[in-house]
């Protein structure tokens, strides 16, 4: 069996007691000496410690002659007979370690010790920082290498399921699976210490504008609005339920009646609701609030932030953010969050088009049609894919009917359509003019209920977008404003909020309220990059009256928004300021600027998209006598009911 220590000197004396399990004795003061006399200037660096004097990124052409300790993974060992190299890895780089065979016993044990070692064993050398032959200029320390006269190994590793280089050979569920294994990877790690910088950034940002970071409670009541409850189950008051909170929002708005003025908090929150690529069952919040404060105020305020970091990660300077109307947002793009980095409008043609006997847009209530660049050439069968692709849960439309503009030369103009029975060259012609098409490109239009009609053709415009490569890179920033304050759900047959119960509506719509809900417009924005809402928030109610003339809107009894609410009303009563905030997705915000495709790749332990943990498999049953302490018991529906 290979023995885990080798070398001798005062360094090695000291190291000799690092076997596995066993405790090290401290190193005598020469050692630092040794250590130190190589070292450029005499001095330490900040991430020495008891085992390393530096990082394996740390060392370059001016450290050569240096005698240095690192500590790290092993990442690859190659044997090339008369020495072995060994790439030692740690969170900070690579350095290659070499290992030579030469005609001494001390030599030989430790090239014969490298021979042995395994991928991701936990290693410790001491050697002497010499200049490369062959530099490796797509490695930072590629300038030099390390001599070994001593190693120390400090852990074994079995085989690792799958290879821990930025290319590996493993799917999500099994890195999910072994993900402390995962964030060995350069890409995991980049992603964390991105995560890291921003909130950085962020507590540096609002710390110096006077915000103060204040904790709130993560035992709460649970309330019916909004997504799904994660419910607690309380042992000190049977058949009782803490909800863990799905924002932080009524206790900010309560630290705004306490007085502190200006408010933010890096929050988990939790949302039991279904699961996609940019959702997870908990994640994490920017959250803030301030007093005193108008609209204006607010989004001037975290625009700046939001300036700050992106200037910072990537050096993208935002010009100032377009205000845009929500009902602007949706006749043109038909999407309350549009990516403005293309073009790709919604054109209404509904009076055009009518009359033509096209029983599909005689009948609808609303058509509106988009020009996609380029795509007039695409072949008949990914014509027919795309259809499927509309009518598919992705894009949710009725149907698809299409244009190709061939070609728009005088006296030569061919548009093809899918309806042309229809519709002849004129009618045509009037659907180019109207989305300004040009030669080449597919003209799609999508029909049905006004609203419905919209959100559909701009799910399909950003899928197109994606398609057509138009999505791909720079940064487009804006705030959409001026949201409905309630939205009607048929299916519960009453006003729901569109963003929350507790947002102000415009003051010149108040009379509204009674007589035409769902025209009063809110006090609510939202910031929307690259067509990802990455925060929203809104002015809030202050005022008692109003605040339970809204809940009556929603449905409330008196009873049961006292019964629900009764702590925020009552603190109402006792001079709340005028006060509005909002909230950054800090997980969204992460694979924003990382450019990532999940926000999975900037949580260090995420659930997978059935909300579970493989790593630590849970959710999980709890005991029988665990139930029975909580005074619960389990009933488990079939999957019939």
């Amino acid at each position: 069996e290979m023995p885990l220590t080798y070398g001798t000197g005062p360094l090695g004396e000291a190291l000799g007691a690092m076997s596995l399990g066993a405790t090290p004795r401290a190193a005598p003061a020469s050692s630092a000496a040794v250590l130190a006399a190589g070292a450029v200037g005499a001095k330490m660096l900040s991430m020495e410690t008891g085992f390393r004097s530096h990082t394996c990124g740390d060392l370059r052409l001016a450290d050569v002659e240096s005698t240095v300790s690192l500590c790290g993974w092993v990442q690859q060992s190659r044997d090339m007979n008369h020495f072995a190299f060994v790439d030692l890895r740690d969170r900070y780089g690579i350095t290659q370690c070499v290992f030579h065979n030469e005609a001494t016993e001390e030599a030989t044990a430790l090239y014969e010790g490298a021979k042995k070692l395994g991928r991701e064993w936990v290693v410790q050398i001491i050697g002497k920082v010499v200049e490369r032959s062959n530099k490796n200029k797509q490695r930072a320390t590629g300038e030099i290498e390390v001599i070994v006269t001593e190693m120390n190994v400090l852990n074994e590793s079995l085989t690792p399921p799958f290879l821990i280089q930025d290319e590996t050979d493993a799917g999500e569920l099994k890195r999910m699976e072994y993900r402390y294994l995962d964030i060995r990877r350069a890409p995991l790690q980049q992603a964390l210490l991105l995560r890291n910088r921003i909130t950085r950034v962020v507590r540096d940002h609002l710390s110096s504008r006077g915000f103060v970071e204040i904790e709130t409670p993560v035992l709460i009541k649970s309330t019916p609005e909004g997504a799904r409850d994660f419910v607690v189950p309380s042992r000190m008051n049977p058949g009782q339920f803490y909800a863990l909170p799905q924002s932080p929002q009524t206790f900010k708005q309560l630290l705004m009646v306490g007085g502190m003025d200006r408010y933010f908090q890096i929050v988990k929150c939790f949302r039991d609701e279904e699961l996609r690529a940019d959702r997870q069952p908990e994640f994490t919040q920017i959250d803030c609030e301030m007093s005193f404060v108008k609209q204006d105020d607010v989004m001037n305020t975290f625009e700046a932030m939001v300036r700050n970091l992106f200037e910072n990660e990537v050096g993208h300077s935002f010009p100032p953010m377009q205000r845009m109307p929500w009902s602007q947002a949706m006749d043109e793009y038909g999407i309350d969050k549009p990516d403005l980095r293309f073009d790709m409008r919604l054109h209404e043609i509904t009076a055009q088009v009518k009359g033509k006997d096209f029983k599909l847009f005689d009948e609808a209530e609303y058509v509106c049609a988009l020009a996609c660049p380029e795509a007039g050439g695409w072949a008949s069968k990914k014509v027919k894919d795309l259809e499927k692709t509309v009518m598919s849960d992705v894009i949710g439309a009725s149907g698809l009917v299409w244009a190709k503009v061939k070609s728009l030369k005088a006296g030569a103009v061919d548009i093809d359509c899918s309806a042309k029975k229809f519709f002849d060259a004129d009618a045509l012609q009037g659907w180019v003019d109207a989305c300004g098409a040009s030669e080449g490109d597919l003209i799609c239009c999508f029909w049905g209920p006004r609203l419905k009609t919209q959100t559909a053709a701009g799910k399909f415009r950003h899928w197109m977008g994606q398609e057509l490569g138009l999505r791909d890179k720079g940064y487009c920033a804006l705030w959409v404003v001026d949201f409905p304050l309630l939205e009607f759900d048929d299916e519960e047959n009453r006003y729901v909020a569109m963003h929350h119960p507790f947002t102000s509506c415009k003051p010149e719509d108040i009379h509204l309220m009674e007589t035409d809900p769902g025209k009063v417009r809110a006090n609510a924005y939202d910031m929307v990059i690259n067509g990802v809402e990455v925060g929203g928030g809104s002015i809030r109610i202050h005022d008692k009256d109003m605040q339970s003339k809204v809940f009556a809107l929603l449905g409330f009894t008196p009873e049961a928004a006292k019964e629900q609410f009764g702590f925020l009303l009552g603190a109402f009563e006792y001079g709340a300021p005028p006060h509005g905030g909002l909230a950054f997705g800090l997980d969204r915000m992460c694979t924003l600027i990382g450019g990532g495709l999940s926000i999975r790749d900037y949580i260090a332990f995420p659930k997978n998209n059935q909300g579970r943990d493989v790593m630590i498999n849970a959710p999980s049953a709890i005991t029988s006598a665990q139930q029975e302490e909580l005074s619960i018991a389990i009933n488990i529906k079939s999957a019939a009911s």
